[in-house]
């Protein structure tokens, strides 16, 4: 399973520096998703695949 970084604040809801695993990734009609959940398993979230560049980074 990938685990992402966060780099920087997420919406003030999470911290820079949470880990996070990728559960799903999708693509329709050129438009990716992915989902992340925290390594706590206390929260999820849905991102574009811009969102996925500004804000993680792989482990």
């Amino acid at each position: 399973m990938k685990r992402y970084k966060l780099i920087k604040n997420y919406k003030g809801i999470h911290k820079k520096g949470t880990i996070f695993y990728l559960i799903a990734e999708s693509e329709f009609i050129g438009v990716k998703e992915f989902v992340l959940q925290t390594k706590k398993i206390n929260g999820k979230i849905i991102l574009s695949e811009k969102e996925m560049r500004d804000y993680f980074r792989q482990l």
